[in-house]
């Protein structure tokens, strides 16, 4: 009978299924629906020695569940998502096994160990723990012998708590209001009577430090004074600033000098990073707001900054200069004023919010971006070779990040590579030229003259100078003393002629690294950030390939080799992104397809599995074969990182090839 109850569960599930309107009669999602998840089932026992067991089964997409349980008992129970069935058992331990059903038919099944005893539970063991990630939440667990399940008040001194459900070998979790001592209670119950319990102090504590973006944040810090009130709320204009928390304050009378203060649980640090800056939203314009840093204890050791608001009612960034705080005392307090001198009245004309409080060294966005892979020099090939600024690949003997490549391809015997500056080279005759060189074999002949750039055929030249390499898969310092130098010619080129009168074949055999020539201050290919790649990845600074729609003459190039579906590279910078939630990346891309998919996130410098890192902001090109700006509006934006690494992931989830399909261009990144 249970059988046929089932089938007839199942055919009235797939009936509704099939009843819907023609124009909804599309099931390609059936081809991806997958097994119910993270089946289990809670067991709650009555406490008069009778056995009865209520077991209530759970799980993610099931419809139904199938027990079985686990005490010889012939026939198996159906049970709907969202009831329970009832069994009575004699004592012992039973595995109880439960069957979850989908609504496309499929299954997952799991078991689950229960003890029924009618005796007191004996050796409890109550494992709390202060979550890593957020110190205001409780993670508790418990053991004991013949329990079978639990109930674990987190706060004894509140007599309306509704004690949370506890099964063996699970956890339940619970997040605090407010800093302070807890007393919580864990009850271990069995199918008798007697019930054994245990309690514990718990203290929740927050140190108050720099950067405060009131998320997780211990308000007993923030406190008003004067006539000013404090709060910890809910964010209320998201535009601008999209933190769930922020601080508020209401500058009310009687004081002129109504103001706020938040003490930090240790001095700040203003060794190196002598800039606050804080959001502010103000209701009015031109509005004046002090900052004062004062020590704990001693009012008469302090520094104040004064700025002047935007205001209007909207979220702003406002910056105070502390770059001449005296170092040698400590500050613990930021007390902050609005309108000082003015009585405030409460109400919306006198209600400010602040957010995302943060020190940082005073250099600001400009610095970084855009980045633009624009060098004091470019790069230029002709007739088969090839050159581009990639990570060095060798770093024993040279612990350059930056190097230049060079590529011999088939074409002229003569194919090289050019080095043009604004500034004509500063040399001579007898002029000597160092140059660090990696070469791939012995008796590689480096040839190198300087033109001017009048071009073929009138251009003006020095002699050529050929020098050999001496060593094979290493760094070695190769020297070119000039000769044939006109002092009236403005030589900008530098010009690089692997093995001149042979033809290159693209090999390893016609693949050289140049790095630290020794004119015009040493070129030295370091740009102001460093390019890395992973698993696949690979990025270069190369000559503009496509001119077209973007007349940049260094752009990056990234290709996506076979690795890691996840292949991607790295541009990291010394002084941390200046990026909030909402900022918006602009990036010019050249992609070869339509539909192209490029993921962008920053990360800070700790390195997996410890990386703190943004959400990945996925943006897909619209054009093949023509550059294009994509746009990426960032979230998951923690105001207390410091984020220096920008990472960029071409069609993440797919392996590439390394083929034109997996080579893009990038430039022009900015926000």
């Amino acid at each position: 009978m249970k059988k046929i109850k089932y089938i007839l569960i199942n055919c009235l599930a797939l009936l509704i299924l099939f009843s819907c309107n023609k124009e909804d009669d599309n099931f390609d999602y059936l081809d991806s629906a997958t097994a119910p998840a993270n089946v289990s089932a809670s067991f709650q026992i009555t406490q008069d020695n009778t056995g009865v067991v209520t077991i209530t089964p759970n799980g993610e997409g099931a419809v139904s569940y199938n027990i079985t349980y686990g005490d010889g008992t012939a026939e198996s129970v159906i049970v709907k998502q969202g009831a329970n069935t009832q069994h009575v058992y004699a004592e012992g331990s039973y595995t109880v096994k439960i069957e979850a059903t989908g609504i496309t038919g499929l299954k997952s099944e799991v078991e689950k160990e229960l003890i029924v005893s009618f005796r007191a539970p004996e050796n409890l063991e109550v494992n709390a723990e202060i979550d890593s990630s957020n110190p205001f939440v409780l993670k508790v667990s418990a053991t004991a012998d013949y329990a079978t399940y639990f109930l674990v008040y987190f706060d004894t001194s509140n007599p309306d708590e509704e004690p949370t459900h506890l099964d063996n070998g699970a956890s339940v979790s619970f997040e605090y209001p407010a800093v302070g001592d807890y007393t919580i209670k864990v009850v271990a119950l069995s199918g008798g009577v007697s019930t054994t319990e245990k309690t514990e102090v718990i203290t929740i504590a927050k140190p108050t430090e720099l950067p405060i973006d009131f998320e997780i944040f211990d308000a007993s810090a923030f406190i008003g004074f004067g006539g000013a009130s404090a709060a910890v709320v809910d964010n209320p204009d998201t535009n601008g600033n999209t933190s769930s928390k922020v601080g508020k304050i209401v500058k009310g009378g009687p004081e002129t000098w109504a103001g706020n203060v938040i003490t930090t649980s240790a001095p700040i640090d203003f060794s190196t990073k002598k800039f606050i800056k804080m959001k502010v939203w103000s209701p009015r314009a031109g509005g004046k707001m002090i900052l004062k840093l004062e020590n704990l204890t001693d009012g008469s050791i302090n520094k104040e900054v004064e700025v002047t608001t935007v205001g209007n009612g909207a979220w702003e960034e406002v910056v105070f200069d502390l770059s001449t705080i005296d170092v040698s005392k400590t500050y613990q307090k930021l007390v902050m004023f609005f309108d000082i001198g003015t009585i405030g009245t409460g109400g919306a004309n006198w209600t400010f919010y602040i957010d995302d409080i943060k020190q940082f060294d005073g250099v600001t966005g400009p610095s970084i971006f855009p980045i633009n892979f624009e060098a004091p020099y470019q790069l230029s090939s002709f007739d088969g070779g090839d050159i581009s600024v990639i990570t060095n690949p060798q770093t024993t003997g040279n612990s350059s990040g930056m190097v230049s490549k060079l590529v011999k391809n088939a074409g002229q015997v003569w194919a090289g590579s050019k080095i043009t500056v604004d500034t004509p080279f500063s040399i001579d005759n007898s002029t000597t030229v160092t140059a660090k060189v990696w070469s791939p074999r012995v008796g590689l002949n480096l040839l190198m003259k300087f033109e001017d750039a009048t071009g073929w055929p009138n251009t003006k030249a020095t002699n050529e100078i050929t020098a050999t390499t001496t060593k094979a898969n290493a760094w070695e310092e190769l020297t070119f003393t000039l000769t044939g130098v006109d002092a009236a010619v403005d030589y900008v080129n530098l010009v690089l002629i692997m093995d001149n009168g042979t033809s290159g074949d693209g090999s390893a055999n016609y693949t050289i690294y140049v790095d630290d020539i020794s004119v015009v201050s040493f070129l030295d290919f370091e740009p102001q950030q460093a390019l890395s790649s992973f698993d696949g990845g690979a990025i270069s600074v190369i000559a503009n390939p496509y001119t077209t729609g973007n007349s940049s003459s260094m752009v990056a190039k990234l290709v996506k080799d076979a690795g890691q579906v996840w292949a991607g590279s790295k541009i990291t910078v010394t002084t941390p992104f200046p990026i909030d939630n909402s900022t918006t990346i602009t990036a010019k891309v050249w992609s070869p397809r339509v539909g192209l998919n490029l993921l962008m996130k920053f990360e800070d410098a700790t390195g997996w599995p410890n990386t703190k890192a943004t959400n990945e902001i996925t943006a897909t090109t619209t054009k093949a074969n023509a550059w294009e700006e994509l746009s990426f509006t960032l979230t998951g934006v923690d105001a207390a990182v410091d984020y220096v690494n920008l990472v960029l992931i071409m069609d993440n989830g797919t392996a590439g090839d390394g083929s034109a399909n997996y080579t893009i261009y990038i430039d022009d990144i900015q926000n």
